[in-house]
């Protein structure tokens, strides 16, 4: 098992909380103005998208430095579109740019590599059991 995230209700905030991963305590989540948050730190929402965006930067990154190709650095940009997820529909449009990276064949294999991160896998291939509980 891993080490356990903990979120803890920042005072004096609506809806602002602080999070804890391994000892880092610098991460915050909130919700946008518009729903009643201050809009003062990344909403969970974002942290979905931002786990996607990261892991494929991670495994193209990996994929490149365990193949010796000239990968200078990656940019991801994940675009949400939301507006039917209550119906189940969340689209996320993901873009990578690749610098260093000239050779087609390279450029077509990053991409497809960037398909088989762990996130994406989890977000699209697995049913995620979720138990919740009082304490």
């Amino acid at each position: 098992m891993h080490m356990p995230i903990t979120i803890i209700s920042e005072r004096n905030n609506v809806f602002r909380q602080r999070i804890e991963v391994n000892g880092l305590e610098d991460m915050y989540a909130d919700v946008p103005a518009i729903v009643g948050g201050d809009g003062s730190a990344p909403d969970p929402h974002d942290y979905f998208d931002i786990a996607l965006g990261t892991c494929k930067a991670i495994t193209v990154s990996m994929y490149a430095k365990r193949k010796e190709w000239p990968l200078e650095g990656i940019t991801v940009t994940v675009q949400r579109e939301d507006s039917q997820e209550k119906k189940g529909i969340y689209k996320l449009d993901v873009a990578l740019t690749l610098q260093g990276i000239d050779d087609p064949d390279q450029r077509a294999r990053l991409e497809d590599i960037s398909h088989r991160c762990p996130i994406q896998r989890l977000m699209t291939e697995s049913t995620v059991e979720i138990a919740t509980r009082l304490v």
